[in-house]
């Protein structure tokens, strides 16, 4: 029966302490006060997408551990998205289409902050689709959310793997 119970026993994700912490920072209040992030599902969303696009990237610059917990941070990135969406009330028929929207919108910020850190798109530009979706606020709010990003990656930048992979986010 042991052995029966194991079968079925969802494993939590080895980047469950990391992607929690994401959550937690694209939770943070300023995001939606000073930059004007809208306070909606979808703005969530969009920035929860585009820290972990950031995170995502820093560890595939890092060393192999680094590397495989970016593989299960998509994991436990999936998992919480079709958590959240039973939640609301969306069923199995139309979860996989869901779920995997979801993820084609995370793979896009990911290839468009990789453009803006290599130099080859601007920042405000990739801030502006990722975090508004093209629809940006005042200038002031656009120019304090780009400036914490690249803060959040020059940090980034700095961590060590094992902090990263131990959910300790800059």
């Amino acid at each position: 029966m042991a052995s029966l119970m194991r079968l079925f026993r969802r494993e939590e994700p080895i980047a469950q302490t990391l992607y929690s912490a994401a959550v937690a920072k694209a939770r943070g209040r300023d995001w939606f006060i000073a930059g004007e992030v809208p306070d909606t599902l979808e703005g969530r969303f969009s920035m929860l997408a585009t820290l972990l696009a950031l995170i995502d990237i820093r560890l595939e610059r890092g060393g192999e551990q680094a590397r495989l917990v970016s593989v299960s941070l998509a994991e436990a990135f999936v998992a919480d998205m079709d958590a959240q969406h039973r939640q609301l009330g969306t069923g199995d028929p139309v979860m996989g289409k869901k779920v995997g929207g979801l993820v084609g919108a995370l793979g896009g910020r990911v290839g468009a902050w990789r453009r803006a850190i290599d130099g080859a798109e601007s920042w405000s530009a990739v801030a502006e689709r990722s975090v508004f979706r093209g629809a940006a606020p005042n200038a002031d709010a656009l120019e304090f959310v780009e400036r914490r990003l690249r803060e959040f990656w020059a940090a980034l930048e700095g961590s060590s793997d094992e902090r990263l992979i131990a959910g300790q986010l800059p």
